[in-house]
């Protein structure tokens, strides 16, 4: 029997009582300088521990199970101390209190699991995979499992995780500080995915902060609790090869994109309003969006948020896919299941601002972090929210860490950024000596400016065949051309003036729309100023302004009309498209983010028809190189009438590349029927019919310019040829060649 090690009483070697006292207070800034294995003189090893739960404390080889010392109590709070035979080596400890007997591995004895290159370009503000080190990773240390916790708090005196593997006492687990970098880590053995864990921070004071989320988390627990959870760090094997391998040609200026802008929340739900999640939502939205032809969705923010009525737009979680419909590896399957149907993603993505929640990164170590210090940068009053201060380099590095997250882990296909105005303006709304000009005077925010081309150019450079879409609604300049140019770097940019003029115009009574007549056509003067996206989107149809239908005038036949005729001008109007859910079958309400959509309604034929028309415009969108082959540049346009405000009659061309077949669009924004009326062509020969939105099985009346049209040798238009064509009421129609050619000698200039 091999004895039992001689108790060692404490010593010359004992730690210092006040390291004692403040590691049992949990006050102690560097907790490894007092706990786990030392060398004493002459090469024996010390081992400190404190555990309050322990009555007894010995510590055993880890192999054998050999008890290699029984450690004395010097602090009643639970503090342990004794000295071993020899060197460390390999142990456990092995505990007791009262009856009850457990044993663990020491935290202490472990080294840190980031390397010194890992901590320099975290401090330098360089790392885009930050996410692989910081927050928390299952791993294995000299042959334990566990988790490694890391993260960035400069200004605190002491940080500690806390969670489901030690009682969510702060004073069990606190970290260790890399000073120079201001990042604390641990590596808890035996810790696995799925623990529930948080982050407890005495700031500089002494004072004891709100426990916090991990900035870095990749799972969370489900709102509204605020945990974060290990995640399980095993590779998704992705089935989406086909897909990426084409996606380049897919996202390109010259492909046909066509939008489904989705809230998960409320697009359908289960029995008893429930929430469907990821598997179950896949199930139903896939074969939806493929059977009406939308070449992408674009989800509402899913990074976790605490708030469902921000509709993600105030998010703390950014690092991890909302708990509300599933696990993490669930969203992942989510988006595979979407690429293997031939669907791209699109996320809407928040580094604009952030909720000031207790949990979440507001005065994350007891300062302002994350956010800027001045108010007057650092917090937005119209939505109550915090600004990031980009001009620190570990938070412009977490953003675009993020960024970089989301298109490399979950395969996303492009970020839309959301609120990019807010961004590059200092006096965003903002009054007079609200804001604080920049260094040159100017309210430019040039902190802003610098992250956003920094994130485009490293997202662009290592994901080829992504995109970057900016929500920005002014007339910044360039914000889709390229950075080494001047421009922001952004692939597209939603076209909010395109989208409020045009739908001004179209809630005007027809009677009076003579009289905003270069609503419709003023979009024309700049649609290649940018490479735009027409974006119906969520923002149109909430907090009071109704819904797509509710904005059309007259009665119900005709709401119904300008609704398909406004639809067919979008579809064939310079520039991708996007509509929110419900738009596509002209739903009544306006959105809430509470309810489903109301599904229902597609029981009625006219609604049905509106849902028949934006599958059959995405379907002539694709087939038709003309509509989307040139969306982003000046030559795929030409006006044929622009100016016929009086009839509220527009005319024009959609051209492709040379030898491609154009399309003429002509839109009849009354309810009166025109008959004979003339349009130039640019050649002779017949003009297909290709789509009119009075088609009787859209619900309109059924009026018809018949399905051919010969041109005549008759210049109209400043065209060569033109064709006599009754035009329906409140219609659009669309027309190609007969032959489908179309060559430059025709005269389609």
């Amino acid at each position: 029997m091999t004895p039992r090690a001689e108790t060692v009483r404490a010593a010359e070697w004992a730690p210092d009582r006040r390291d004692i006292d403040a590691i049992v207070a949990g006050k102690h800034g560097d907790p490894f300088a007092v706990l786990g294995p030392h060398t004493a003189p002459g090469g024996a090893a010390t081992i400190s521990v404190f555990h309050p739960e322990a009555a007894t404390v010995d510590v055993v080889d880890a192999e054998s199970g050999q008890v290699l010392a029984s450690l004395e109590k010097i602090h009643q709070g639970g503090f342990f101390f004794g000295r071993l035979p020899g060197p460390a080596q390999r142990y456990r400890l092995k505990m007791a209190q009262g009856a009850h007997r457990w044993e663990m591995e020491d935290a202490y004895a472990f080294p840190s699991a980031l390397g010194d290159l890992d901590i320099y370009l975290l401090a330098e503000g360089t790392h885009t995979r930050a996410y692989d080190k910081l927050g928390a990773h299952p791993a294995v240390v000299d042959g334990m499992p566990g988790v490694a916790f890391s993260v960035w708090a400069p200004n605190a005196r002491r940080v500690s995780v806390v969670g489901s593997f030690n009682g969510w006492d702060g004073r069990r687990n606190p970290m260790r500080k890399h000073p120079g970098a201001g990042i604390w880590d641990i590596f808890i053995p035996r810790a696995a995915a799925g623990d529930l864990y948080k982050y407890e921070l005495i700031d500089a004071t002494g004072h004891l902060l709100p426990a916090k989320a991990d900035p870095f988390g990749q799972a969370h627990e489900l709102p509204p609790s605020t945990a974060s959870r290990v995640p399980d760090d095993g590779d998704y094997t992705w089935q989406d090869a086909d897909w990426m391998a084409r996606r380049a040609a897919a996202q390109d200026r010259s492909a046909p994109i066509s939008i489904y802008e989705v809230h998960l929340a409320s697009w359908r739900r289960g029995e008893g309003d429930s929430l469907l999640d990821y598997d179950r939502i896949a199930d139903e939205l896939i074969p939806y969006i493929t059977d009406l032809g939308f070449t992408h969705v674009e989800l509402m923010p899913v990074a976790e948020h605490p708030f469902g009525g921000s509709w993600g737009y105030q998010p703390i979680g950014l690092f991890s896919p909302t708990a509300r419909f599933g696990p993490p590896e669930a969203f992942a399957r989510f988006v595979d299941r979407l690429h293997q149907a031939g669907i791209g993603v699109l996320i809407d993505w928040v580094p604009a601002h952030f909720p000031s929640d207790p949990h979440g990164l507001a005065r994350f170590d007891g300062t302002a972090l994350y956010e800027h210090q001045d108010p007057r940068r650092g917090f937005h009053k119209d939505w109550n929210t915090l600004i990031y201060n980009y001009g620190r380099r570990e938070v412009s590095n977490f953003l675009e860490a993020n960024a970089h997250f989301w298109l490399e882990r979950y395969h996303a296909d492009g970020l839309r950024v959301d609120a990019v105005a807010s961004m590059l303006y200092l006096d965003y709304s903002r009054n007079e000596g609200e804001w604080e000009p920049n260094r040159y005077g100017g309210r430019e925010n040039l902190e802003a400016i610098a992250f956003i081309r920094r994130m485009n150019t490293t997202a662009y450079g290592d994901f080829p065949g992504i995109v970057t879409i900016a929500e920005e609604s002014t007339a910044w300049p360039q914000v889709s051309r390229p950075v080494d140019g001047g421009g922001l770097g952004f692939g597209y940019k939603w076209n909010m003036g395109w989208m409020h003029d045009t739908l001004k115009y179209i809630e005007q009574d027809p009677v009076h729309r003579k009289h905003h007549h270069d609503k419709l056509t003023f979009g024309l003067l700049y649609a290649w100023d940018e490479n735009f996206i027409l974006p119906i989107s969520h923002d149109e149809v909430v907090h009071g302004k109704g819904s797509l239908i509710g904005k059309m005038p007259g009665d119900t036949w005709q709401k119904f009309a300008n609704m398909r005729a406004y639809l067919a001008f979008m579809w064939t109007h310079p520039g991708k498209k996007l509509l929110f859910m419900g738009c596509e079958f002209a739903q009544y309400n306006e959105w809430s983010h509470d309810h489903s959509l109301d599904w229902h309604l597609l029981d009625d034929p006219a609604h049905k028809g509106v849902q028949s028309l934006v599958r059959d415009l995405n379907a002539l969108y694709r087939g038709v190189p003309a509509l989307h082959e040139l969306d982003c540049e000046s030559s795929g346009f030409a006006w044929v009438d622009g100016g016929n405000a009086d009839d509220s009659v527009l005319a024009y061309l959609r051209k492709g590349r040379d030898g491609t077949a154009p399309a003429l669009v002509i839109c009849n924004f009354t309810p009166v029927v025109r008959t004979d009326y003339r349009i130039g062509v640019p050649s002779l020969g017949a003009w297909r019919l290709r789509l009119t939105t009075d088609a009787e099985h859209y619900g309109g009346s059924g009026v018809t310019p018949g399905a051919s049209i010969d041109a005549e040798n008759k210049p109209w238009h400043g065209q060569p040829h033109s064709i006599s064509v009754t035009l329906p009421p409140l219609s659009v129609l669309v027309f190609t060649p007969q032959n489908g050619v179309f060559t430059p000698r025709d005269g389609g200039r």
